[in-house]
């Protein structure tokens, strides 16, 4: 795949980089309180993500190397669910089932990513949903040490939940870099 960027290509990896005033993610002080802190890190990651994804369509389904299923779009719909299975499910109690995957397709965030135009808006629409709830359940919680219930880990606090998913993003933002990159030759962010 060839490169989509205008202009000559950076000389060194630094320049490819927003500057500070330019980069929507960051716009919290680094001293505000855990809460604040906690919800704005996870915001910048998904930000992150929604970097690495602009400017592509059908470019989104496009799989890693084979036999990998892994693309971007497969991200899209995975984070989809794991939203969903924390906030709704987890701590809201909510009999969520997952969006794209099930118990018989486990792997269908990222088998069923395809470049099909509507199957690339319902998975942005449905990652918006996820992300919407999950804004606002953490904002109207009582507070970081709200209890719910999952399965696998057993009690959680919204606390952890939050701290899992700055960690769920910034892993998968990894694989959005290489993806990205492997597309169209975009690099940084």
């Amino acid at each position: 795949m060839t490169s989509t960027r205008p202009g000559p290509a950076p000389s060194r990896r630094a320049e490819l980089f927003a500057a500070e005033e330019d980069d929507p993610r960051f716009r919290t002080s680094a001293t505000a309180d855990e809460r604040t802190l906690l919800t704005d890190v996870l915001r910048a990651q998904r930000t992150t993500l929604e970097m690495k994804c602009a400017g592509l369509d059908a470019e989104l389904a496009l799989r890693s190397a084979e036999p990998s299923t892994l693309s971007l779009l497969g991200l899209v719909r995975h984070l989809a669910d794991v939203e969903r299975r924390w906030f709704r499910r987890a701590l809201a109690r909510q009999d969520a089932p997952a969006l794209f995957s099930s118990p018989e397709c486990p792997d269908g965030d990222f088998e069923g990513a395809t470049a099909d135009p509507a199957v690339i808006a319902g998975a942005w629409r449905a990652w918006r949903a996820e992300v919407a709830f999950a804004e606002e359940f953490a904002a109207g919680a009582p507070g970081l040490g709200l209890e719910g219930e999952d399965p696998w880990r057993g009690p959680v606090s919204l606390r952890w939940v939050l701290l899992h998913m700055v960690e769920e993003y910034a892993r998968h933002n990894g694989h959005a870099d290489l993806l990205r990159e492997r597309i169209d030759g975009a690099i940084g962010l």
